[in-house]
């Protein structure tokens, strides 16, 4: 028996609400970055890390808010009914999805970029620092040198 069919998949109408659903609570780096590039607005990028994880490197224009913070905080750095993107380290790490409920609670519209400060820096995307901003190299497992994803 196959084990990916021993659970068959959804039925249509289901999958389409599952997936419909993770989209309406999550994005990715390149989503994030291509708004960015583009100078779209109407939502700010928050990083819920440590000072000390934010002064290591993070993304340019992000607002740094740790997650213990945002119910204090939030109100005075954020507008009212401003959609929030949070991040925190990486896909092992639960920390932007908890800054995420903070929010949530606090009534803002939300979402979490998947993959975090490490698939940003992976996929080659500018990092800010005290000394600057700069780019690493693109780690080509993640996001392939000259070759679009096209997702």
């Amino acid at each position: 028996m196959s084990s990916v069919l021993q659970v068959p998949p959804a039925a249509a109408e289901l999958a389409i609400a599952h997936f419909a659903g993770r989209l309406a609570y999550e994005t990715d780096p390149s989503d994030v970055a291509a708004d960015i590039g583009a100078g779209l607005t109407g939502w700010v990028l928050v990083d819920s890390r440590s000072k000390e994880s934010w002064d290591q490197g993070h993304v340019p224009g992000a607002i740094h808010l740790p997650t213990r913070e945002i119910a204090a905080r939030a109100a005075d750095v954020v507008p009212a009914g401003t959609s929030v993107v949070t991040y925190c380290w990486g896909p092992g790490c639960n920390g932007g999805t908890r800054a995420a409920l903070e929010f949530a609670k606090l009534g803002y519209p939300v979402k979490e970029m998947i993959g975090g400060f490490e698939y940003w820096a992976r996929e080659g995307l500018p990092v800010e620092t005290s000394a600057g901003t700069t780019r690493r190299a693109i780690d080509t497992l993640v996001a392939p040198r000259d070759v679009a994803c096209a997702c």
